[in-house]
């Protein structure tokens, strides 16, 4: 049998993530795809098409774990803008612990950067990831409206930009490996924004 068959879907894009976060899309080459995957290229083109689709996959399913970790994270709070501000901060702590992950900066905002000019379907697959986060906050947003945690007039989509603009920034902040404390300050003066637009301060 081929050494292959211990290796399922998600298994190949987890390992994927991990090399495409670390290296981005054009710093990994086929032969370090083949390394991290543990497969050969035939078993890699049958599986995902081509470097193109394994990469499509990848960011998609890296967006997807975050929705998902957003999600659970909230359920652990009665209060959505509490559960936001916890959010916040936990990401300033991740981006200032020294963490194993592949690189503290989103992996969504630096497939941006580095396809804007030479890859526009990477681009384009990274603003659609972009502005579908956006609008998944912007529900947060207005479902705290509804159960008056904000005040009504609160623009549900801009506050949201807002919030992902600061995100991004953030994680960006932790690739220069300032002192944790500075970082976690940074995530405490995120979260104190949204107190601006509670209802009951």
């Amino acid at each position: 049998m081929a050494r292959h068959a211990r290796y399922d879907r998600k298994t190949a894009l987890e390992k994927a993530v991990g090399l495409f976060w670390e290296k981005g899309y054009h710093g990994s080459s086929m032969k370090q795809i083949e390394q991290a995957l543990d497969m050969r290229p035939g078993s890699i083109y049958a599986t995902f098409g081509s470097k193109d689709g394994l990469f499509f996959e990848a960011l998609a399913a890296y967006a997807e774990q975050g929705g998902r970790e957003l999600a659970v994270h909230l359920k652990g709070f009665d209060s959505i803008v509490d559960g936001l501000q916890d959010y916040l901060r936990g990401i300033a702590c991740s981006c200032g612990d020294g963490s194993a992950a592949p690189s503290r900066a989103c992996m969504i905002v630096k497939t941006l950067l580095e396809s804007s000019n030479t890859h526009s379907a990477l681009a384009h697959q990274a603003n659609s990831i972009l502005a579908a986060i956006e609008e998944s906050i912007a529900s947060l947003v207005e479902q705290a409206k509804m159960k008056g945690e904000l005040v009504q007039s609160v623009d549900s989509r801009r506050l949201a930009r807002l919030l992902q603009a600061q995100i991004m920034g953030l994680r960006s902040m932790g690739e220069r490996n300032l002192d944790p404390q500075t970082i976690r300050d940074l995530g405490d003066d995120m979260a104190a924004v949204l107190d601006g637009y509670r209802l009951y301060h």
